[in-house]
This record gives structure tokens, sequence and C-alpha cells, in this order.
């Protein structure tokens, strides 16, 4: 249904917004006294408001309810023991059969105050749920932030989804404010205090850092809700840092429950998925070549049946994004344990944090592997050894990466099926896996190619050294016999015969192993028939030449 200016504007009788945040996390030094990143949240002190959750798959089995089992089938069994692990206890999971996963709330937070720039409006958003997300041997956490309104306009949700999810502003409009973000975000306490509030329009604070750091900082509000981690770029004190690993924009999941989804517009779904913002009603926010085939490649419309009085359910990606659009007159839309918003709260939030965690994990690798090039100097030894120690670490953590977390497939039901490999083909994942792979194995072949140049050459001196003792090891044996008889004489007498053999042998065979490759040549040439007398007595002369250094004239 197309709709026009004057077609009176959709509401949203339940909205929820999930915000996905991958950051990677910095190495721990060597003398850390932890293995984890989590393990140091865990020793943190009483300032810390994060706490370990423990889930509902590791409770007592009487608490363990239909819609725990309904999210635990919905995926294959190596995907259940990546999220669920086999039970077991201790702190290394993959000793134990626990799951990777540790997760992390704060519940010192209840809503975040939200002001729009049209008219200043302000909107206070429930918060649901806050959680940071770490992963077992993997340097990435990954921030959730669940908020929640009731009966808000459509223009409303675009307009939230567009700007909520910004971690610092691109550029400042001509009042001063952040583009494209809020004019202000804050965070209220269970009192109801405002306990941080954004600083989008703090220009001096993002120019002087960029200037300083050559990287980005961010919002206060978000600074503050990742305490006790620190950005990695800043002079701040913290137990774990971190750094930006994606674009500004923080990935997102939305819930819209509409009093008629029917009504919505071709370019209203486009708003939503694509996260645009709101417009003039019934525009497309793109031109219509743009959105060409819009339906096939963001929408999964299996339930959806547009002009029926029941349109049944939406759901729309484009890796950036995932709206689920439906009835609010449908209670099983509505069903927070058994229904559609339950599964948008756990199935699909998994189906979408699976891949982005996997898109985070592989670029950190990547920033990981470019770090260790750029400290790379090729001629002190000491930079060589750290580069090939440091790039054997990362061949490391990428196989352990792609045996434990690297899947092609997550679920046998069709809707989760395919919006994992809508997900993952809009994020590009498998590309960029087969990229890093490709780039690892060169550089681990270039050191093996390095380490058999390294050997040969060392064989090639043993061999030179080991020809030259024959001859002498021969000359001694023919005999069979001492040269001198002094086996009676005074101990000076005989530790002077044997310094005057030693230091001689000793010269020779130094003398062998410093001239070992123009010997080498030298034998190489003696054994050549095609080579005259002349020309072998010629490679000969070589061994006592000098060589000159590349760039002496």
């Amino acid at each position: 249904m197309e709709a026009t200016s004057e077609t009176p504007e959709p509401r949203v009788r339940h909205f929820r917004q999930i915000l996905l945040w991958p950051l990677q996390l910095m190495p721990l030094p060597p003398d850390c006294p932890v293995d984890n990143h989590y393990q140091l949240l865990q020793q943190a002190g009483p300032d810390n408001p994060w706490r370990e959750l423990v889930d509902e798959f590791s409770g007592t089995p009487g608490e363990f309810q239909e819609r725990h089992y309904s999210e635990f089938v919905t995926f294959l069994p190596y995907v259940q023991r990546f999220l669920y692990g086999e039970g077991g206890g201790g702190d290394h999971a993959s000793a134990t059969g626990e799951s990777p996963i540790r997760v992390f709330r704060r519940h010192d937070l209840a809503k975040v105050r939200m002001t729009f720039k049209e008219g200043g409006e302000t909107i206070d958003f429930d918060i649901v749920h806050l959680d940071l997300y770490f992963f077992y041997d993997i340097d990435v956490v990954i921030l959730a932030v669940e908020i929640a309104a009731d009966n808000l306009d459509l223009r409303q949700v675009q307009d939230t989804l567009y700007r909520f999810g910004r971690a610092y502003p691109p550029y400042w409009d001509d009042d001063g404010s952040g583009g494209h973000c809020l004019k202000q975000a804050a965070w209220l306490g269970n009192d109801g205090r405002v306990v941080a509030v954004s600083d989008y329009e703090n220009r001096d604070k993002y120019l002087s850092f960029v200037a300083r750091f050559r990287s980005p900082c961010l919002s206060a509000h978000w600074e503050f809700l990742l305490r006790p981690l620190v950005l990695h770029h800043s002079d701040e004190d913290g137990i774990v840092r971190y750094r930006q690993i994606e674009y500004h924009r923080l990935p997102l999941m939305a819930y819209l429950a509409m009093d008629d989804p029917g009504a919505m517009s071709r370019g209203d779904f486009a708003r939503l998925v694509l996260v645009t913002g709101p417009g003039k009603r019934g525009s497309s926010p793109y031109s219509d070549q743009h959105l060409d085939n819009f339906e096939g490649r963001y929408c999964l419309d299996r339930f959806w049946h547009p002009g029926a009085t029941q349109p049944g359910t939406r759901l729309l990606s484009c890796g950036h994004a995932f709206v689920m659009v439906g009835s609010a007159d449908d209670n099983y839309f509505r069903g927070l344990e058994n229904g559609l918003l339950g599964q948008f709260r756990h199935q699909f939030f998994l189906l979408f944090l699976i891949p982005h965690f996997h898109k985070a994990a592989l670029l950190m690798l990547s920033d990981r592997l470019v770090t260790a090039l750029n400290r790379l100097e090729i001629g002190k030894a000491e930079s060589v050894k750290q580069f090939k120690r440091a790039i054997r670490e990362i061949l490391e953590v990428f196989l352990r990466f792609s045996h434990r977390y690297w899947f092609h497939e997550i679920s046998d039901q069709a809707q989760a099926r395919a919006l994992f490999a809508l997900t993952r083909e809009h994020l590009g994942t498998e590309k960029l896996y087969t990229e890093l792979r490709e780039e690892i194995q060169d550089m681990s072949q270039y050191l093996d190619s390095d380490s058999l140049r390294r050997q040969a050459n060392t064989v090639v001196r043993l061999t030179v050294v080991t020809t030259a003792g024959l001859v002498a090891t021969i000359t001694t044996g023919f005999l069979g016999m001492n040269l001198i008889e002094a086996a009676q004489e005074p101990l000076l007498d005989r530790l002077l015969f044997f310094a005057l053999v030693a230091i001689p042998s000793t010269l020779a065979t130094g003398f062998a192993v410093v001239k070992s490759k123009p010997l080498s040549d030298f034998l190489e040439a003696l054994s050549d028939e095609r080579l005259s007398a002349g020309e072998k007595l010629s490679t000969l002369r070589g061994v006592w030449k000098k060589r000159r250094l590349p760039g002496n004239g």
C-alpha cells in the first residue's frame, strides 16, 4: 500500500530496539595474572557495575522453562555447544565443556532519555538489558543495549533507530549539534536521576582527540556505560582496554508491533531496514533504481501477506539492521514468553549476534596482522623474531576460531537458516574469512620458506666444514701413528704441543665457516664436468677475494 502525505502516521503500539556494539579488546600484557579479559572484570572492585550473569542453562532444572527449550532446539548441535556448552565448571571453557561465552550485566540504569532535534521532543525509553558478551580466547567484546517503549509514531521510531546508535558525530550541524546524532542522550538511574549525558556538541573534544591519537573518541554517555573498560587511545586508567573495530553506527535490531502493519508503504519498510531516518510520508529514501529488487535483497516474506486483513509478520535484514514488523492485535506476535517477541529477544538475537561476532573476530585478527607488519624492521634481528612470534600466534588464534566459532549453517529451521544466510551475505563475512585465511597462509608459508632457507644455509656451511675436516681425518688416519712422540714429556710440554695443534685447527675451522659460502661455490664448480680446470681455479681464487658491499663503488 502506497501512503500519501495525507495518510495518518502509523502507530507503533510496542517498540523494542537492541543495539550491538562489537569492540576489539587489546591483548593482555605478558605479566597479567589472568588469561582472559572477563576474569579482570570478575576481580574488579565494588565500584564495578558489571556482574557476571548466570544463565538459565546453568541453574536448577526446575527453573528451566519452555522458552529456554525452544531457544535451545533452534540451533544445530555444534552451535548448541558453542552457545550453551555441555556442563561442567572451571575457568577454562575449552577443557570443561562450558560455553565459551561469558555475559556480564549491569542493573543500575533504568531509562535512557532521548532529546530529538525536531522541536526538542524528549522521550524516555525503558532499559530492558545492558549486557557485555565476552568470548573465550578471542579479543572481542560485544555490548548489547535493549530498550523499549509503547505508543510511538512510526516517525519517532525511525528517528530513534537513525540517531540513538551513534558512537560519535561524523560532523556538526550549523547549530553546533552532532550531525545525525540525538540532540542529547542521558542515562537515568533507578532513582530517576540523570547519571551521564552525551556530549556530541563538544566539537573541540573530538577534534583534539583525533589530532592527538589518530583515532576517534566516544561520546561521554557511551564511555560511562562501558566503564571500567576504557578506550585504548586515552590517558584513562582501566582494567580492560578496547578500541573501535567498525563504523561509528552500531548494528541494531528493531521490533515493531503496529496497529496496521499492512498500511505501511514500501518506502516505510525501506527506511526501517536501511536505517535512513524519517522522511516525507509515502516517499522512498532512495531512487527506484537503487531499491530495485528491494524485496528480494532485504525481505523474508515467508509469513507476510500484503493486502490481507491479517498481513502476518515481515522480517527484513540488511546486515547492519534486522527488523521485525507485525500486528499488535496478534497475541502470538506480542507474546513475550512463547510468542514472536520472545523469539526476537532470544533466538533472533542470537541469529544476529553470531554473524556480527564472526565479522568482529575476523576484523580483529586482520588488525593484529597489520600491526605485526607495521612493527617489523627487517634489519633488526629482534624485530624479525617478534614478527615471527606474532604471526604464529595469529595463525594459532585463527585456527582455533575456525574450529570453535566459524559456522556456515547454524539451524535447520527454514526461517532461522534464511535469516542467518541473508545477514552473512550482507556483512560479507564469507569473503572476509577467505581473504584473511589466504593472507595468514601466505605469511605462514613465507615464514616456513625463510626457515627452510636458513636451514639450507646452515647445511651448506656444515657440509663445507665437514669436507675440510674429512681431509684432515683421512690424513691422520692413514698415518696410523703419532707424528710426535710426546707421551712421556712433561705436562707443560704436552700442553704446548696441544696448543700448537688446537690453535691452527680452530683457525682453519673458523676460516672454513667464514668462507663456507664461496667454498661451497668452489666445491660445486669442482664437481661440474662442464667447467675447465682454469674456470675451476678461478672459482677457487674467489674464496680469497673481498666481496664489495652493495652501493660501494
